[in-house]
C-alpha cells in the first residue's frame, strides 16, 4: 500500500509540473463559428466529434485547453501524424479556439466495457499496480475519467477502447512522447493496456 501511495504522489507531482508548462487560453473560443470551420474534421471525427469507430478518436466532450494544446502539438509536428498536420497546419489560433470551443460543448456517447475485462480494467484504472510500477489512471484522469480541465488532463471516459490501445501503446514504445505518460505505460502489459482501455470505453 505505501508502494502505490507513493507511485501516485510522484504521478500528481509529475503531472502537476508538467501542467505549469501549458499555455492558458487567452480567450475562449467561439463554439458556433467552430462548428462551422469542423466539417472537414466531421469525416473522421463525426459530425458531432463522436466518431464512428475507434480508428479515430471522440473529440465530444473533450477539455478546449487540451484540444487546443494537441492541435498546436500537430501543427509544430511535436505529436507527428501526417493526416493531422495536414489539417492542424492550415489552422489559425482562433481556428483551433473555435473548433475546441465548438466540439467540448458536445455530449460523449460512450460505448460498452467488455464484461469480462471491468475488474481488472478497473483495479488498474483506480489502483495501479504498484508491483510493477503502473501508477492508477484516477490519480490525474480523476475517479470518473473526466480529466481536469484546469490542468489540460484529458478526459478519458467514453473514449474508444481502439484508439486509447493504441495511444498507450504508442506511449510505451516511445513512438509518442509525453515524459508521464511514457513512464506510466512501460510496465503495461497486453493484456493490462486491453482491460484498463476497454473499461475507460465504459465509463459514463
Amino acid at each position: 500500500m505505501k508502494q502505490l501511495f507513493v507511485l501516485l504522489a510522484a504521478g500528481l507531482v509529475s503531472f502537476a509540473a508538467l501542467a505549469k508548462e501549458v499555455p492558458e487560453l487567452e480567450a475562449p473560443g467561439d463554439a458556433t463559428a467552430g462548428k462551422a470551420k469542423s466539417m472537414t474534421c466531421a469525416g473522421c471525427h463525426g459530425a458531432d466529434g463522436n466518431s464512428p469507430t475507434g480508428a479515430w478518436p471522440k473529440l465530444a466532450g473533450q477539455h478546449e485547453g487540451y484540444l487546443v494544446q494537441q492541435l498546436q502539438a500537430f501543427k509544430s509536428k511535436e505529436r507527428d501524424n501526417a493526416l493531422m498536420y495536414g489539417f492542424a497546419a492550415a489552422l489559425s489560433d482562433q481556428d483551433m479556439k473555435d473548433l475546441a470551443a465548438f466540439y467540448a460543448s458536445q455530449a460523449i456517447s460512450p460505448a460498452a466495457a467488455d464484461p469480462e475485462l471491468v475488474e481488472a480494467g478497473e483495479q488498474i484504472y483506480k489502483y495501479g499496480d504498484a508491483e510493477r510500477g503502473v501508477a492508477a489512471c484516477a490519480a490525474c484522469h480523476g475517479p470518473q475519467g473526466l480529466g481536469v480541465a484546469s490542468a489540460n488532463f484529458p478526459r478519458l471516459a467514453g473514449q474508444w477502447a481502439e484508439y486509447n490501445d493504441a495511444q498507450l501503446k504508442a506511449y510505451r514504445d516511445g513512438v509518442r512522447v509525453h515524459p508521464m505518460m511514457n513512464g506510466v505505460a512501460l510496465n503495461m502489459r497486453d493484456r493490462d493496456i486491453q482491460a484498463v482501455v476497454s473499461y475507460i470505453q465504459g465509463m459514463r
